[in-house]
């Protein structure tokens, strides 16, 4: 996929399921970018003064994505920000559309079992609190896939460190820009190892 001609990325949108580095590789890239960081789910629970899982729990997943949805939408008036997504979002193509017309689309991707080992320990992630964790990774990651497939840009994240996926987001970015700027328009559909 190449950013076209009439796509001027002023954003960075990390796509991607959980445990692949969205948070803590855009809190870098914002940084070397000199961007605003926002992570989609922590505004949520910022507006409804709810966590992720409690919401899931009681206003069910469906309240959930109108939600997501509608801080998507909101986004598109942001500048210079490197957004980090719920794992969920980009299933709903209005959101993927929506994050498009403004932000270079980056998926971080990592294997089922290297996502096992950096969230096994977490208790705030509502999807896995059930009675197979493991498949229910495996399940919900091959059902997301052909959604995060539709990244500018994929990124394998299983062996290499934030910092490192940090920097290779930032040249991806840099890229989009420069093609963008020179009338040159880089085919930033790379496929980073996956």
């Amino acid at each position: 996929m190449a950013v076209s001609n009439t796509r001027h990325p002023v954003n960075l949108a990390l796509i991607g399921f959980m445990g692949t580095g969205k948070s803590s590789v855009g809190r870098l890239v914002a940084e070397q970018l000199h961007f605003d960081y926002l992570d989609t789910d922590e505004l949520i629970q910022a507006r409804t003064g709810q966590t992720i899982a409690e919401l899931f729990e009681q206003e069910g997943e469906a309240a959930f994505r109108r939600l997501e949805q509608q801080v998507v939408k909101e986004l598109a008036a942001r500048k210079r920000t490197v957004i980090s997504t719920g794992g969920g979002l980009p299933t709903i193509a209005a959101n993927l559309a929506s994050l498009r017309t403004h932000a270079l689309l980056i998926c971080l991707w990592a294997s089922p079992e290297k996502i096992w080992e950096r969230v096994r320990n977490q208790t705030h992630r509502p999807l896995l609190h059930g009675p197979n964790p493991r498949l229910k990774i495996r399940e919900l990651l091959a059902a997301r896939e052909p959604h995060y497939r539709q990244a500018d840009v994929l990124i394998n994240t299983d062996l290499r460190s934030a910092r490192e996926v940090a920097q290779q987001v930032v040249h991806q970015f840099k890229l989009a820009q420069a093609g963008n700027n020179e009338g040159n328009h880089p085919t930033t559909g790379a496929r980073m190892g996956i």
